[in-house]
């Protein structure tokens, strides 16, 4: 039986060819397109990366710039909220003060009117209170 496949040693007689090359150069044709495909490979991942890189350092400026403008927009609606809120407060305030000094005045001028009146009331007034202490 003849061997169907030919040896480096021995042409094919079929093909009319040279003998195949060897295993050792085969394997290392094999290994140096491997190699290249790696360093193909590497580049293109180092290119994605620093793409990746840029595009994650440009987002990062967007965010810090809206969030900078945002934050001052905040500041700026917090502090005439305040202001407001200030105001408003001031108004009661004021408000508060002219009616206490009102009613001090109108007090004053009931107790002139009616001491005796005024008396009898603070006394009895009194007296509740003394018995609720007790209790």
């Amino acid at each position: 039986m003849s061997n169907p496949l030919p040896t480096p040693e021995s042409p094919d007689p079929e093909i009319g060819c040279s003998p195949m090359p060897s295993i050792s150069q085969a394997a290392n044709d094999l290994r140096a397109a491997a190699g290249e495909k790696a360093r193909e490979l590497v580049q293109s991942a180092e290119t994605k990366a620093s793409a990746l890189k840029e595009r994650a350092v440009e987002s990062a400026q967007h965010f810090r710039d809206s969030a900078t403008v945002k934050a001052s927009a905040l500041k700026t609606a917090t502090t005439e909220k305040a202001q407001h809120l200030k105001e408003v407060a001031s108004d009661q305030w004021e408000d508060t003060r002219v009616k206490a000094r009102e009613l001090h005045v109108t007090a004053e001028d009931y107790i002139r009117q009616n001491p005796t009146q005024c008396v009898v009331s603070a006394l009895a007034l009194g007296f509740l209170i003394g018995l609720i202490v007790r209790r």
